[in-house]
């Protein structure tokens, strides 16, 4: 089968742009773009009646990860599949790091995960868990190494990943020196650490006080901090999963200050709420994440947060336990409860049929939420995040009028449950494609374990480069 392609009758759906094109692949790029292009050789790829999207970027994922005893079900292969099932090309995972050892172990342990196993093209975020002198050495060769450009921080779980603030405020002064972006998790873990033992003290032990210990307010002061710390030290900041009013009023201020205060939310946080951590025989726990899912009226705030561009990212936050026998850990105790969630497969379609087809949101903010605004920021626009001459050929074909309900029965993960379980959805990736090879082709995996390159990313700021043909038509793309 011909390596080079041709997409006819598709429409294109860019962050700036919409128009009906052909699009001509070539070595895995695109080659051009326009009307009546070269088909000599090539593979004619029917796209009538069908969105024409670049691929998802996926800014946040969990895979392979061990945590509280346990790893989670889905790896770099199941986790990256499915993902290609969802429409998402690219996904950013965290090196997690232990205090006292060199960082550089950390990222050769994800390697190894990923290695021989992703389905999609992948980079990684690096946990940051001390600033002492043995750290401030390593970042600087594994940021320029490495092009591992982005560095997370946590203000919550004590004792396990949590960071004091100066060790947070150390390693934004080094971001802003080496043109990085610092990732944080905002909560406040000292309090609720405390909430945590008052409940299980009063024999508060089922799922819903996940929740209940872990209110919005210490998620809003949290983040309040985290941006005041980063306006001091004069760098970006990024803040994951946005769940609440009360963070989402901080960035705002933040930005309106005029910081460089970025924010992702998640599909779960825009269509779940606490209510589900209530449901009887355990069942809650299978809802159980950091932050918690909040009262209803939070998701409204969220979704006009989105519009206005006050958060300017959707992660999956991917992180999911089995039901039986991992989730159930925290029988009698909520805090065993391993955090985390299966989201990475239905990020991009539930965005889409919540938001552009709800009026929530315009098909061009959909298109920057699930793919651009994630390029610019992590340093891979405009290689991944868009259409346009020279840019990898990370493509999604979308049938935006088809129906179907999401569910465990149906879905690609290994996990036992899904987090969506009959949520009707419209839209659906048909076909996708990674640097011009289908992964899924009408409906049906036919990539393989393997075939996804790890990604160097460019610094915070900078452009990666493409290579653009000398014959090459239109271009257009943002």
């Amino acid at each position: 089968m011909s390596s080079t392609k041709v997409i006819v009758g598709g429409t294109i759906v860019t962050a700036s742009d919409m128009y009906q094109a052909d699009i001509r692949i070539e070595n895995g790029i695109v080659a051009a773009i326009g009307s009546r292009l070269d088909a000599a050789g090539a593979e004619i790829i029917d796209a009538a009646g069908l969105y024409v999207f670049p691929g998802g970027i996926d800014p946040h994922t969990h895979l392979d990860m061990p945590f509280g005893g346990t790893v989670t079900a889905d790896d770099f292969e199941s986790g990256t599949i499915a993902a290609a099932f969802g429409g998402t090309t690219t996904v950013l995972d965290f090196c997690l790091t232990k205090r006292g050892e060199p960082l550089s172990d950390a990222v050769r342990t994800w390697h190894a995960k990923a290695a021989g196993k992703a389905a999609v093209d992948y980079g990684f975020h690096l946990m940051v868990a001390d600033a002492g002198e043995q750290a401030l050495r390593e970042l600087p060769e594994i940021i320029g190494r490495e092009g591992i450009t982005s560095l997370k921080v946590f203000m919550a779980y004590k004792d396990v990943f949590q960071v004091d603030d100066g060790t947070m405020f150390r390693t934004l002064q080094l971001a802003r020196e080496e043109g990085a972006l610092v990732m944080v998790h905002a909560e406040n873990g000292d309090v609720i650490d405390f909430l945590v033992e008052q409940a299980l003290a009063r024999g508060d032990t089922d799922p819903i006080h996940h929740a209940l210990t872990r209110p919005p307010e210490l998620e809003g002061e949290a983040t309040g901090r985290a941006a005041e710390l980063a306006g001091l030290a004069g760098a970006p900041l990024y803040v994951v999963h946005v769940t609440c009013a009360q963070a989402v009023q901080r960035i705002g201020e933040a930005r309106a200050r005029g910081l460089a205060v970025y924010g992702e939310t998640c599909p779960q946080y825009l269509t779940l709420d606490i209510s589900s951590l209530e449901k009887p025989d355990f069942e809650g726990a299978k809802y159980v994440w950091s932050p918690p899912l909040r009262e209803r009226e939070h998701q409204q705030v969220l979704w006009d947060a989105l519009s206005s561009g006050t958060l300017q990212t959707v992660g999956s936050d991917q992180c999911s336990f089995h039901f039986k026998g991992q989730k159930e850990l925290g029988r009698g105790d909520f805090s065993k409860i391993p955090n985390g969630g299966p989201t990475i497969e239905d990020r991009f379609t539930l965005l889409y049929s919540e938001g552009v087809e709800k009026g929530r949101i315009t098909i061009h903010q959909f298109v920057d939420l699930v793919s651009t605004a994630s390029a610019k920021l992590f340093g891979l626009f405009p290689r991944k995040g868009t259409i346009a001459v020279g840019s990898d050929a990370d493509l999604v074909l979308f049938d935006p009028s088809a129906k179907r309900i999401l569910s465990a029965d149906s879905h690609h993960l290994k996990v036992d449950y899904s987090a969506f379980e009959g949520m009707e959805a419209t839209g659906k990736p048909v076909s996708v494609l990674l640097r011009g090879q289908f992964v899924v082709r009408d409906g049906e995996f036919v990539g393989q374990a393997g075939c996804g390159r790890y990604v160097p990313r460019a610094r915070f700021g900078a452009r990666t480069p493409i290579s653009v043909p000398e014959a090459s038509a239109g271009g257009r793309g943002g």
